[in-house]
């Protein structure tokens, strides 16, 4: 189970990327972006499918809705969104000669 947790939570932490900047680019239709704002809005609401107070139950929703919301906004992106964040991270990522010096 812990091996395919890693991938799922680096997935999951470039999708959060790429849906914020999707969410600024003016071709990302209004329906998606309402519907991050929903997710944001879900995260952070007090009030729950399953509510906090419970003490596993009410995190475990959270933890499996949230990522569910992001996954399909993402994949619902448009594909000319979805390059320019492709393109976007392949410019800040490159790395030169592989080595690395300390200041």
């Amino acid at each position: 189970m812990f091996k395919t947790l890693l991938p799922r939570i680096v997935l999951f932490r470039k999708e959060v990327i790429q849906l914020w900047q999707a969410f600024f680019a003016p071709e990302t239709p209004f329906y998606l972006k309402a519907a991050t704002l929903f997710t944001a809005f879900y995260l952070v609401n007090p009030f729950d499918i399953i509510p906090d107070v419970i003490p596993v139950l009410g995190w475990v929703d959270d933890l499996i809705l949230v990522p569910l919301m992001v996954s399909w906004i993402v994949s619902k992106l448009p594909v000319k969104v979805r390059a320019d964040h492709r393109e976007r991270n392949d410019r800040q990522g490159q790395t030169i000669d592989g080595s690395a010096r300390r200041l």
